[in-house]
């Protein structure tokens, strides 16, 4: 018999859920088998074998549901034996209802595994997409030790419309986070762009400020290939932006930002956490028909070893507990430890998971660095 497998990603009480339904057709069968055998076959109980192959189809797939309706059906045999009861109505009535619930049982199952396997295989290109759009970082990259982490606010899904990216440059580690307005494909296509320019420009853009022009320039791009007709409201097509910030850490110890329309990031020295708000707000990318924002002027901030910068979207903070309260970014991570900051940002997602009680309202992404005590990393080139 073939079992079906819990989702990925289930939790131990689905887990056990799922294991006392597979196993509860054949405790209906051994029960009937039981008690007809027994002195107490009296208890007439041959009407509870046809339920046994729709319970079986719940957790099986049509091999394992054709074989609970085959052993119902030798339990059938063996107890109306037993009992001497052929020739009884009550006994083909039965015989007929249980050929008909199995063969509904049996397709039902096959169109679900069928089902199954097309979920999985659209699982597998979602997870090639992530990783296009959203790579997994890995741990040291020139002078920082880096932690990465994406929770997308819509069960299953594995990328929406926030963004990250760090790449090791010539002129030191360079960073993204940003936010894209609105869910669905435009969103990730939108993040897509962005992040495409950002990974191009960091290596041959010495300026930042430039960096960020390409990475807007795509946007523009990307906007005017949007289909307008998946947008109802023509307004909502015009109010299509992007958040961004970007981040370098090279030698010295700073850290160098330009913040369009984004969270500050917030950096973490010993037990104290300060934000790093932008001294000239400027606008997100793709508003810029409508606030035309000032010259891009990058700001400089203390970075030294040791220090930990997180950076994150506003699904962090917006995140939100049965009491309508938000997260506390700020006082959750005075109170957290962590040896590494892959540790640490575990523990950190952890804490964010327990306060919105495990649903999330928007995407969340969040990337950790430390800066390096003594000693620097050779850059990627």
């Amino acid at each position: 018999m073939r079992f079906m497998r819990p989702a990925p990603g289930a939790s131990g009480r689905s887990r056990t859920l799922f294991a006392i339904t597979r196993c509860l057709p054949f405790v209906v069968l051994a029960a009937v088998l039981s008690i007809e055998l027994s002195p107490a076959h009296t208890l007439y109980t041959g009407s509870l074998l046809s339920p046994a192959p729709a319970l079986a189809a719940v957790t099986m797939g049509p091999f394992g549901s054709a074989g609970v309706a085959l052993l119902a059906a030798a339990i059938c045999g063996i107890t109306t034996a037993h009992n001497d009861a052929w020739g009884s109505e009550v006994v083909y009535a039965n015989l007929l209802a249980l050929v008909v619930v199995a063969v509904a049982s049996v397709a039902t199952s096959a169109v679900r595994v069928r089902r199954d396997r097309e979920l999985a295989h659209i699982r597998r290109i979602a997870e090639v997409s992530q990783n296009v759009v959203l790579r997994p970082l890995p741990a040291r990259m020139g002078v920082v030790n880096t932690a990465s982490v994406y929770m997308a606010a819509e069960r299953g899904a594995q990328i929406g419309g926030d963004l990250y990216e760090a790449m090791s440059t010539r002129y030191g580690v360079r960073l993204i986070v940003g936010d894209v307005r609105g869910k669905g494909l435009a969103a990730v296509r939108s993040a897509a762009a962005v992040v495409g320019a950002f990974r191009e420009a960091v290596h041959y853009e010495q300026d930042l400020a430039e960096v960020m022009h390409r990475c807007a320039a795509a946007l523009g791009r990307e906007y005017e290939l949007l289909d307008r007709s998946q947008f109802q409201d023509p307004q909502e097509l015009e109010e299509q932006f992007v958040t961004v910030l970007l981040a370098q850490v090279s030698e010295e110890s700073l850290v160098h930002l330009i913040n369009r329309g984004h969270p500050p990031p917030l950096v973490m020295r010993g037990r104290k956490v300060r934000s790093l708000d932008p001294v000239r707000p400027l606008p997100p990318l793709g508003l810029e028909d409508f606030l035309a924002p000032p010259p891009i002027r990058v700001e400089t901030f203390p970075f030294l070893p040791g220090d930990r910068l997180l950076l994150h979207t506003d699904g962090v903070v917006e995140a939100r507990n049965h009491y309508n309260e938000f997260f506390p970014l700020h006082r959750t991570m005075e109170t957290l430890d962590g040896a590494t900051p892959s540790e640490y940002l575990d523990g950190l997602r952890h804490a964010l998971v327990r306060h919105a009680e495990g649903r999330l309202s928007d995407d969340a992404a969040m990337v950790l660095i430390e800066r390096v005590i003594g000693g620097a990393g050779r850059p990627v080139l």
